[in-house]
C-alpha cells in the first residue's frame, strides 16, 4: 500500500473537536468557527449572516455544521445564502468537519460554519 501525504495548502483542517471546542491548526477555539480559504474566525451562529454572504464569489458550497443534532436552519439564512449564491450543506458538527477535511485535501473551494457540539 502507499501511503499519500495530504497537502491542504494554507488552509486549516478541523484536527478535533469536543465538548465545546474545536480544535484547527493546533489552536483551540471555545466558540463557533467560519474555516474558509482565508483562515478561521469565531462564528456567533445564525444570526451572524454577513460573515457567511462574505464568501460569496469565494466558495462554491457551505457546510454548515448545527452541533450535536442537525437542525434547521432559520428560512432567511438559507434565502440569503441562496441570493448570494453560495450552495449550502447542513449536517451536525462532526459530520461537517469530515466532510470539510474530505474535500478541502482534493482542493474544493469550501468552507465550514461549525457550532460546538455538547
Amino acid at each position: 500500500m502507499q501511503l499519500k501525504e495530504v497537502n491542504f495548502g494554507n488552509a486549516l483542517p478541523v484536527d478535533g473537536y469536543g465538548p465545546g471546542f474545536f480544535r484547527i491548526g493546533g489552536q483551540v477555539w471555545q466558540s463557533g468557527v467560519l474555516l474558509s480559504l482565508a483562515g478561521v474566525t469565531e462564528w456567533r451562529g445564525f444570526s451572524d449572516v454577513p460573515l457567511l454572504v462574505a464568501l460569496s464569489g469565494d466558495i462554491d458550497v457551505l457546510f454548515i455544521g448545527t452541533g450535536t443534532e442537525i437542525s434547521q436552519l432559520p428560512k432567511s439564512l438559507t434565502q440569503k445564502l441562496e441570493a448570494a449564491g453560495i450552495g449550502v450543506e447542513v449536517m451536525n458538527s462532526p459530520s461537517a468537519c469530515r466532510t470539510y477535511n474530505v474535500l478541502l485535501s482534493e482542493g474544493r473551494r469550501i468552507a465550514a460554519a461549525l457550532l460546538p457540539v455538547d
